[in-house]
């Protein structure tokens, strides 16, 4: 599967349980950032993405962008600066 987000908006992976992946949400919603929502713990193949992305550690959120580039639990400040 291919997660690489449209121009503009980013990939999020994350888990039910995550409260760093829940309080990003929030800033994005607030600062009208779209986003896709991936739950690797829904999702197969997923975990291993994320691990591949995070020298074999399942973190999330981890973040995807357009270009192709990731991010592991980044702010709100660095996404926008990111997608600028």
């Amino acid at each position: 599967m291919n997660f690489v987000p449209a121009n503009g908006t980013i990939t999020m992976f994350t888990t039910d349980w995550c409260g760093y992946c829940k309080r990003l949400k929030k800033q994005l919603d607030t600062a009208g950032i779209g986003y896709t929502e991936v739950n690797i713990e829904q999702v197969d193949g997923t975990p291993e993405l994320v691990m591949s992305l995070n020298g074999g550690n399942q973190t999330v959120p981890t973040i995807l962008y357009p270009d192709g580039s990731a991010a592991t639990n980044p702010s709100l400040a660095q996404v926008q600066a990111k997608l600028a």
